[in-house]
């Protein structure tokens, strides 16, 4: 596998897997976030849930104004691996799902920091809920290299 390096100013190579650290990381669902500059957060899956999830089939979102709790569902996904909720990793208002990804699911897996992203949500309690994030470098090269560590001893992802 490819060792652990800077790819370039806000991609890490983590055990092989891209990770961008201008977001924050909800540990406990593979969910990133990234504060807008309207004021909204855009979130979406990181690279090692698109591996563990596999080959998406669809997607389905909440209606826009629905009022959602950190780790709430604000839609489903259907995949290979998995079928189930997406979960918020942090309270707000839904504001728009990416229309791109409901016509082309494929994106996500293509490209889950970009075009793959999944909603967007105007926070009602970003301050307090924030700091429950993981943001630092160091916080995500730790976590992530644990994470694909686990994984792979468990036989979730190719080795």
């Amino acid at each position: 596998m490819t060792s652990e390096n800077t790819l370039h100013n806000d991609e890490l190579l983590v055990a092989g897997f891209p990770v961008r650290s201008d977001r924050y990381y909800d540990r406990d669902n593979h969910v990133w976030l990234l504060p807008m500059p309207d004021g909204r957060v855009r979130i979406g899956l990181d690279a090692l849930n698109v591996e563990t999830t596999g080959t998406l089939a669809g997607l389905g979102f909440l209606p826009v104004g629905s009022v959602l709790r950190r780790g709430g569902t604000y839609g489903s996904l259907e995949a290979a691996k998995y079928v189930g909720p997406l979960l918020t990793p942090i309270s707000g208002i839904f504001a728009a799902g990416n229309e791109a990804v409901l016509a082309e699911p494929g994106l996500v897996t293509a490209d889950p920091y970009g075009a793959g992203w999944l909603a967007e949500l105007e926070p009602t309690d970003f301050d307090a809920e924030l700091p429950l994030l993981l943001h630092t470098e160091a916080e995500l090269r730790s976590w992530f290299s644990a994470t694909v560590t686990d994984y792979r001893s468990r036989g979730l992802i190719a080795e």
